[in-house]
């Protein structure tokens, strides 16, 4: 059996061959002549059928292209508006990264030393280290040893350098270590690393003046980080400990799951002592 499309079809070309054979008898023979009105007569329906066809069919095929041409303009669209979003995206990106480096360069006019901002290009995925490279190295004047901070505290120190990068030691690191002072009392310990949120303050007396929140700054004593720089804050303290010194524990100010620059201070060489004669 044939299916409903084919025999569709197949009477739409029966039509259209019917109203030629009569058109060309018609054409051919006086309209005056009886046949021949006969002829238009029983004729006229098939015309009329065959010619509604014939415009349905050119409207369903303009029909057809117009919507292939919408569908190809709304593609090229939906393609430009991805990458308009991309490129919004990427201005945002650089609107922020500029805020960033702008926060940067003004505190690095406080700072009592030349200083060269890095980037972050790195992070070791160990969590045994917490160590980061940077985009700077001994072409850029740096070497082991220069503290690494940003505007809002201490980053860590170089501990490693080559040609175009470095390798820094966050303060969070437990192999790190900052001379420190309480900034409300003068009180002083050993900041050092003990994970990613947090380090601890220690050989702090009993009898030390300290309160949550206070703030650690460092006390410039271990010849690496200038005196003055914020460290943290206070966040607990436990006098469970030693005899003699209690626990405290500091909260970094540096967010270091957000850090993506620092400013490296290029502080001097320092010079080897001489002797005198």
């Amino acid at each position: 059996m044939f299916s409903k499309k084919t025999v569709l079809i197949f009477a739409g070309i029966l039509l259209i061959t019917v109203n030629i054979i009569f058109l060309t008898i018609t054409i051919r023979r006086p309209t005056s002549f009886g046949l021949g009105r006969v002829m238009i007569a029983f004729a006229a329906p098939f015309q009329d059928l065959a010619s509604r066809t014939v415009k349905g069919a050119r409207e369903t095929w303009q029909s057809y292209f117009s919507l292939v041409s919408v569908a190809e303009e709304n593609q090229r669209l939906r393609q430009l508006l991805g990458q308009a979003e991309e490129g919004s995206v990427l201005l945002r990106e650089l609107d922020l990264e500029n805020n960033r480096l702008r926060d940067l360069l003004a505190f690095q006019r406080s700072l009592p030393h030349p200083a060269i901002a890095a980037q972050i290009i790195a992070k070791d995925p160990s969590a045994w280290f917490n160590t980061v490279i940077i985009d700077k190295g001994a072409a850029d004047g740096l070497r082991k040893g220069l503290p690494a901070v940003t505007s809002r505290g201490i980053a860590g120190q170089v501990v490693d350098v080559s040609a175009h990068q470095a390798k820094l030691m966050l303060i969070i690191d437990r192999n790190s270590a900052v001379d420190a002072l309480v900034q409300r009392t003068r009180s002083r310990g050993i900041v050092k690393g003990a994970d990613r949120d947090e380090c601890y303050l220690d050989y702090v007396m009993h009898e030390d003046d300290m309160r949550v929140g206070d703030g650690v700054v460092s006390s410039g004593f271990d010849g690496v980080y200038p005196k003055g720089l914020l460290i943290g804050t206070v966040a607990a303290i436990n006098f469970q400990g030693s005899d003699f010194f209690k626990e405290v524990r500091v909260s970094p100010s540096v967010d270091f799951d957000t850090l993506e620059e620092v400013l490296v201070i290029l502080k001097p060489t320092p010079r080897a002592p001489t002797d005198r004669k």
